[in-house]
């Protein structure tokens, strides 16, 4: 069995989950539902759901946190730009891949689709969804080029909607196939800090539902495309499918993932963590020695005229906002706050430090040094960055999450979002 007919075999199979990887799966998506719910309100909702209700009319599924329906592509696309818009959906670090973001708009969507769909059902697509998605990302050997979660996840999310819409085994090949045919996005949009990154990311979940549903109206596709020569470890990034696929069965990678305390890219949190006790306190300077991956995902400089996207990536004035405030606030991301002069001035005193880690997708560790006012200086080693399996949310810290997500909501949710997440994914009534 070559290592692409080992992961198809695995995405096909039945699944009964483990207990802590069910609980996990549960948790995740629960999380990735309330950031969703976060981001019906983000900055560019409005041109999103303006696009995806000219590609036709349709009740077939639900948006987030919105009393609308559309049909199921133009609804995947649109709830996941809203998990991913304000950077506050769960990442697995090691792929460096936001692996429920298109899983589950998608599986969403191929539910509702169908009246809704047994709650197991369900979590074994989420699981198996994250795993491939996530798994691509662990075979990968090389740096960013591509926006890896978009391009891997896009396979994870077709496939699960491929086990949800009952799709035989023998298809899924197909699915695969038709699923790297539409896979897009490149880490431009990272690297200036555009709105086009989540919109490459919704394109990834409705691209998995176009993509199964090709292969259910009969269509095939090409079959050799994550090792062939111009499949997606060759194209998109390099490695080796093995690398994944050895241990595939053996670990569920849900159970890797991190969830996200603070709504801005991951590669900050670190650092944020970290500054969070420092809040109000007289600071001089913050040197924060970093992986090379930290500096090419948020080291960009502060500008008082920058957009909401580009800030969520801007470290030196997520820094100086944690410092000011003690948390980071969405509503925050607005021209005063870039223009204030005492957030510009806190922005200056944060320089970041490249510490030769030889690895291009670490995210850690990490090691600040706190300088104060009065020259006292605090060192702090960061192994594992806060919400990392290693270093979970506490309860009143996910509680807080939730509370902060709700409020940002466009209208007030369906009950069952927040309270029972796995009723409102599987249930539309």
């Amino acid at each position: 069995m070559t290592p692409t007919e080992h992961l198809l075999a695995f995405a096909a199979a039945r699944h009964v989950l483990p207990e802590a990887v069910r609980a996990d799966t549960l948790r995740l998506l629960a999380d990735t539902l309330a950031v969703g719910a976060a981001g019906s309100t983000a900055p560019g909702m409005d041109g999103v759901l303006a696009v995806a209700r000219s590609w036709g009319k349709g009740s077939d599924a639900r948006l987030i946190a919105r009393d609308e329906r559309l049909p199921a592509m133009g609804a995947a696309y649109v709830n996941c730009f809203a998990i991913h818009a304000l950077e506050w959906d769960a990442v697995h670090e090691g792929a460096v891949v936001h692996a429920m973001s298109a899983v589950v708009p998608a599986v969403m969507a191929a539910a509702d689709r169908k009246g809704g769909a047994d709650p197991e059902a369900v979590l074994a697509a989420i699981a198996v969804g994250v795993d491939v998605a996530a798994g691509l990302g662990v075979a990968a050997e090389t740096a960013l080029t591509f926006f890896r979660p978009a391009t891997a996840g896009i396979y994870g999310a077709a496939l699960a909607v491929a086990r949800i819409a009952g799709l035989p085994e023998g298809r899924f090949a197909d699915v695969l196939g038709m699923a790297h045919a539409h896979a897009a996005g490149t880490m431009q949009a990272h690297s200036e800090g555009s709105i086009a990154l989540p919109l490459q990311f919704a394109n990834a979940a409705r691209g998995a539902i176009h993509a199964a549903d090709l292969v259910r109206h009969g269509l095939t596709a090409a079959h050799d495309v994550i090792e062939g020569p111009f499949g997606h470890l060759r194209l998109f990034d390099r490695g080796s499918l093995e690398t994944y696929t050895r241990t595939l069965g053996q670990r569920w990678l849900i159970s890797q993932v991190s969830t996200k305390p603070y709504p801005s890219g991951r590669a900050s949190h670190a650092v944020l963590g970290t500054l969070q006790p420092f809040a109000g306190q007289e600071v001089a300077r913050v040197e924060a020695h970093v992986p090379p991956l930290i500096r090419h995902l948020v080291g960009r400089p502060h500008d008082p005229a920058m957009t909401p996207a580009y800030a969520r990536l801007c470290l030196p004035f997520l820094a100086a906002l944690m410092l000011r405030d003690g948390e980071i606030d969405p509503r925050r991301f607005a021209p005063e706050t870039f223009a204030d002069p005492q957030i510009a001035a806190l922005a200056a005193r944060f320089a970041l430090h490249d510490d030769g880690n030889a690895d291009p997708n670490a995210l850690s560790p990490q090691r600040l040094v706190i300088v104060l006012a009065d020259g006292s200086r605090v060192e702090c080693a960061v192994p594992a960055t806060l919400g990392a399996p290693d270093a979970p949310l506490s309860a009143a810290q996910a509680e807080a999450k939730r509370v902060l997500c709700r409020r940002l909501a466009f209208a007030d949710p369906d009950p069952r979002l927040l309270a029972d997440p796995l009723s409102f994914i599987t249930d539309p009534a």
